[in-house]
């Protein structure tokens, strides 16, 4: 792999990270910086990557810049009952081209990714979510994407690729594999019926902020069903994250943001995580950046306490409910391991969406289908199988 896209860190961080406290995640995370070596990461489970791009963020502009405020703030916390088996890999400065910095951020992560290590993209714009889902082109798989945001950002087809547009860019782009994509946090106003009801019409999942907030515990299978976890900052209120020229006074709260996090980090499926659209110039106390590290570190944390337990092998570790409904018969298992559900969809072996056969639920959805109701997870997986 060719490191040189990669820019190492001032060693001014490096000297502020060694003076936090002795159990710091400053002392205890690897630092790539310009009289340091570059990190050790074979024995790492994760790894930082800033993006200092903006030149696609619309009515952002400015994001990209100063990422070592969120640095400072990370390197301040102190890590959980576990282990920090992270390096800060330092940033990919931006290209001569734009192309230029998907390029190199594409390349990274298909490294990170090929070596099991799983990518913390700090940076620019949102768009930058379609390099990191090229980058899954080489590992032959389809992938699902989580974006937590205010809007879809499907744009027109006619657009460039950009902040606003990079999801439909996701969706016509050959090769395509988009299995399935699902938006946290809509707000309605932002977003034209025309959009809600494509979204609709590809069996993609949408949840409302009300709804989210209402009942935070339903992000929880869409993140365990994720590859890769977007979120837009405009998707927290201007109050708890002024650093983002797009930010409203709607949103999730800096608490809500973080649970989600952890929900992103505890998926076992999830292998790359983004933060994208920070403005440190709209930064006020740094209490953006403040949020960023909370939320980077309720990641880590929710990484460390994976329960492995997605059922491949269906054996004893697993209790197995069988619903008849209507003219179909739904298998539930549950874990015995974490009491979290599944359920499945019968497929022959070469069915190429095999691998999204089980489709992680919530104990209600087995209470719905034994009232005769069939989930609308299960119904919406169908259909995307079978077109």
């Amino acid at each position: 792999m060719n490191f040189d896209f990669l820019k190492p860190l001032d060693d001014s961080l490096l000297v502020h990270a060694k003076l936090q406290a002795n159990s710091s995640l400053g002392q205890c995370i690897e630092v790539y910086t310009a009289k340091g070596n570059f990190p050790d990461l074979s024995n790492k489970k994760m790894a930082l990557v800033g993006v200092e791009e903006g030149r696609a963020a619309v009515g952002n502009y400015d994001t990209g810049l100063k990422l070592e405020e969120i640095r400072k703030e990370l390197y301040k916390l102190y890590p959980g009952n576990w282990p920090v088996n992270i390096a800060d890999l330092g940033n990919i400065s931006k290209g001569n081209t734009i192309e230029d910095t998907y390029f190199a951020l594409n390349e990274i992560i298909t490294y990170l990714l090929k070596n099991k290590i799983i990518p913390i993209i700090i940076g620019g714009g949102q768009d930058l979510t379609y390099a990191n889902y090229r980058a899954y082109d080489k590992l032959e798989q389809t992938v699902n994407i989580v974006a937590v945001d205010s809007k879809f950002d499907l744009g027109l087809i006619e657009e460039d690729l950009n902040s606003q547009t990079f999801l439909s860019k996701i969706v016509m782009n050959q090769p395509n594999n988009l299995f399935n994509y699902c938006n946290i946090g809509y707000q309605t106003y932002f977003n034209s019926q025309e959009e809600i009801d494509l979204l609709d019409n590809l069996f993609f999942e949408t949840y409302r902020l009300g709804e989210v907030v209402n009942s935070i515990q339903i992000v929880e299978p869409a993140m365990r069903d994720a590859d890769i976890v977007s979120i837009d900052l405009s998707a927290v209120r201007n109050s708890d994250a002024s650093g983002n020229n797009n930010a409203s006074p709607n949103g999730f709260t800096g608490a809500e943001i973080c649970a989600i996090a952890r929900y992103a980090g505890i998926s076992d499926k999830v292998s790359s995580f983004g933060i994208y659209e920070f403005n440190s110039k709209l930064d006020v106390k740094n209490q953006t950046a403040q949020l960023i590290a909370q939320m980077i570190w309720y990641f880590i944390e929710g990484v460390n306490y994976r329960a492995n337990d997605y059922p491949f092998g269906l054996k004893d570790n697993y209790q197995k409910y069988i619903v008849p409904i209507e003219n179909e018969v739904l298998n539930f298992h549950k874990s015995n391991k974490s009491g979290r559900w599944w359920m499945e969809i019968s497929l022959n072996d070469n069915n190429k969406f095999k691998r999204h056969s089980l489709i992680p639920c919530t104990y209600q959805d087995y209470v719905c289908a034994s009232n005769q109701e069939i989930p609308d997870r299960w119904y919406k997986t169908l259909k995307k199988m079978v077109q």
